[in-house]
């Protein structure tokens, strides 16, 4: 039994059309399969393990973005079940890292006939998440985008929220910790990466591989808010890394500590004082 879980507002409506070609593709197969809608926040994650729950299960599929990836990878947690991703929301930004096709019916014929691999999880706290966590920068960037993400589609809303955010962006202090190491400075950006892409394709850990059993943490140092705007290319054309204010470091758990930090989680904003994150090596199947 293949079960699809579907989150109707994914992509402004396109996780629903993607949903009519999944049904028409499927018809005439001799593939016993279930679709299932959310209705709610967790929602997927709910219908995930009930779903796994069942001895049929073949695979739990997700249908739409990054969130509706992350709540179903949350409830097939220590199942054994995997996980299929069929690409329906905004940015997409995981599949990019594990060479999932981004045309629906491709990604749809990789699960059909592929095989699942495990892959690494990362654990912010007690939550996990499956791609990028930060705080600085890409927060107040990601504010303005998910406004944005109400009227229009795909690369767009991530470009608008770039670009507001460079006029109000304030720098953020944070201490981190990394290997017994503990340092403090002000950060345009701090990102703790399992998969190389955040805010629909920028390249933020080029080099992040989600099945190495490591973090990767990026800190980019703080810059005049005029400046922000030259470091921009090279974010986007992934030479993060080459920046002279850009330190990298890969490493199994590391601890950040900044009051009030609002934090990305895979898309999802936070409010914490602290954020402890490790890696949990191989926790997830999922077709790639």
């Amino acid at each position: 039994m293949y079960t699809f879980i579907v989150n109707p507002a994914a992509g402004n409506g396109y996780a629903l059309k993607t949903e009519k070609r999944i049904r028409d593709a499927l018809r005439g197969m001799d593939i016993e399969y279930e679709i299932l809608h959310t209705a709610c926040p967790e929602d997927a994650t709910h219908l995930a393990a009930e779903a796994a729950a069942k001895h049929d299960c073949t695979c739990v599929i997700a249908v739409g973005g990054d969130g509706t990836a992350y709540e179903v990878a949350c409830g097939l947690m220590n199942t054994g079940v995997p996980l299929g991703i069929i690409p329906a929301g905004t940015g997409n930004d995981f599949i990019k890292t594990v060479n999932i096709p981004k045309k629906p019916m491709q990604a749809l014929k990789k699960i059909l006939h592929g095989t699942p691999r495990p892959v690494d999880v990362g654990r912010l706290n007690q939550r996990m998440f499956l791609n990028v966590c930060g705080t600085g920068f890409d927060v107040q960037t990601l504010e303005y985008t998910l406004a944005a993400k109400k009227y229009v589609r795909g690369i767009l809303p991530y470009l608008i929220g770039l670009i507001r955010a460079i006029f109000s962006y304030k720098p953020v202090h944070v201490s981190f910790t990394v290997d017994e190491e503990t340092q403090e400075r002000d950060v345009l950006l701090c990102s703790v990466a399992n998969g190389q892409f955040f805010g629909g394709g920028i390249p933020v850990c080029p080099d992040a591989k989600p099945d190495d059993g490591l973090l990767d943490m990026i800190i980019v140092e703080t810059k005049p808010r005029w400046k922000i705007p030259f470091y921009l290319p090279g974010l986007m054309m992934g030479r993060i890394d080459r920046f002279k204010i850009t330190t990298h470091k890969r490493c199994r758990e590391m601890t950040v500590i900044s009051k009030g930090m609002k934090l990305n989680v895979d898309g999802e904003i936070l409010t914490m004082d602290e954020a402890r994150f490790e890696i949990m090596p191989g926790k997830l199947m999922l077709y790639w």
